[in-house]
């Protein structure tokens, strides 16, 4: 791989052609999905919910709680497993395309950039410009604008990570109750314009760790924007009327005019490649101008190009794609079978068993009920076998807050004549109102006969 040497700023021409408007169009769907879907809610709770900070997570509509720590570990390395066996067949695909780096830079920032400075040439010649009046009117609409779509960004931001209500409240409500978010949202807004402004593809080819992983996740039969050097090389300039004894690259360097990275694809695969399309469409242009075939460079693997196969599934892709397989069917199995509560009862320590006068037999337990929903439960808990009866230690309100918990100490009372073991196990229920909740058991000690 070549690393970048492009002295910075880089100044890529205006991406044009098929690809770009797929891409314009797909990104355009993107960006709007972003913004509509904290709005978007399930059962009175957002559909996405991303809250690192309370540990409290709510993926299309299945919250996950502090509780469910285990829950959120097989979810991610669902994801990373996926994105493993993604990149293995497409690539960078996700990079080009659906990448909210790559979306906004490429489909929002340079598209002001373009509309107020113009194309590459120009943005050059004004950079270089003394500070007149027109040059100090476009860059301060430039950045203006840069500043107003960092600061949708950050809201957005926060949207997902504490949740639509909380930023309704900074909104509508006075700024000084709210100073630490309010405060988070400046900061967020400061974070995204140095890297919509000044950091910009460096974000993907010096902060970005997937870029780095391709060595160990491409193979030779992955999909990649790659140029095809059997048909292109040795490149030559094209002369009209005589005879080209050199390949279809006619050397014209549009493909690294267009390259938002600063690359020349025609090194082979590299870091630095986003999979933007940006070169497919620059360099169809110029085959079509010349004469050519079109897809000098294009969506194919190494594989292709050498060996004219078409081959894509490995015998790695299978293993990834059963491990993937399993660990959904996990995935799905415990978030089906998974209850709302949580509880624990355990003998009080250094306690033991009391018999009562009435021929009854009594064992301490204490207890906690954590609340896996993200909306309030008011629970009670049942002795279902033996029969029994709980008699709770003062009056606990077992109300549980969402996410929140509930504990105390209860004591199990049952007959002696109930009893036909030293260790008895007993069978208990939670329930709300006609639901039960979930049930769970625990060991009951009495005197041996």
């Amino acid at each position: 791989m070549k690393a970048n040497t492009e002295t910075r700023p880089l100044y890529p021409q205006r991406p044009m052609g098929k690809w770009h408007n797929r891409r314009v169009a797909f990104s355009t769907a993107i960006i709007a999905l972003l913004f509509v879907v904290p709005f978007i809610r399930i059962d009175g709770q957002q559909l996405v919910l991303l809250n690192v900070l309370e540990r409290k997570f709510i993926i299309f509509g299945v919250f996950i709680g502090p509780q469910d720590y285990w829950l959120f570990g097989l979810s991610m390395l669902s994801f990373f497993v996926f994105i493993v066996l993604f990149t293995t067949v497409f690539g960078r695909l996700w990079c080009g395309w659906a990448c909210p780096q790559t979306v906004f830079m490429e489909m929002v920032f340079r598209k002001i950039e373009y509309a107020i400075e113009g194309d590459a040439g120009k943005q050059k010649l004004l950079d270089k410009a003394p500070w007149t009046s027109d040059k100090i009117l476009k860059k301060g609409l430039k950045y203006t604008l840069f500043l107003i779509v960092s600061f949708a960004i950050a809201n957005l931001l926060l949207a997902y990570v504490l949740g639509v209500d909380e930023l309704y409240k900074i909104i509508s409500e006075p700024i000084q109750d709210h100073i630490g978010l309010f405060s988070g949202i400046i900061i967020f807004t400061a974070i995204f314009y140095w890297n919509f402004a000044w950091l910009r593809e460096q974000a993907c080819t010096v902060v970005c760790p997937y870029g780095r992983l391709q060595s160990v996740l491409l193979d030779r039969n992955s999909i990649n924007v790659a140029y095809d050097y059997e048909r292109g090389e040795p490149r030559g300039k094209l002369h009209k009327g005589t005879h080209r004894p050199e390949g279809d690259c006619v050397n014209c360097f549009q493909c690294v005019s267009v390259c938002p990275t600063g690359i020349d694809i025609r090194n082979g695969t590299q870091m630095e490649c986003v999979n933007c399309t940006a070169c497919i469409d620059a360099c169809d242009t110029i085959m079509d101008k010349v004469g050519f075939d079109k897809g000098l460079i294009r969506y194919t693997s190494e594989n292709a190009i050498v060996k004219k196969t078409t081959k894509v599934i490995t015998p790695r892709t299978w293993g990834y794609a059963a491990v993937l397989v399993l660990l959904w069917s996990a995935l799905g199995f415990v978030v089906a079978t998974r209850t709302d509560t949580q509880t624990t009862l355990f003998r009080a320590p250094g306690s033991r068993y009391i018999e009562n006068a009435d021929g009854t037999v009594s064992n301490l337990y204490t207890f906690k009920i954590f609340n896996k929903t993200n909306k309030t439960i008011v629970p009670s808990i049942s002795l279902d076998a033996p029969h029994g009866k709980l008699l709770f230690a003062g009056s606990p309100d077992l109300t549980l807050e969402a996410a929140g918990m509930s504990e105390g100490t209860v004591f199990v009372i049952i007959q002696k004549s109930e009893l036909k073991s030293r260790k008895t196990v007993l069978k208990l229920s939670v329930s709300q109102g006609n639901q039960r909740l979930e049930s769970f058991e625990t060991t009951f000690i009495a005197p041996e006969e």
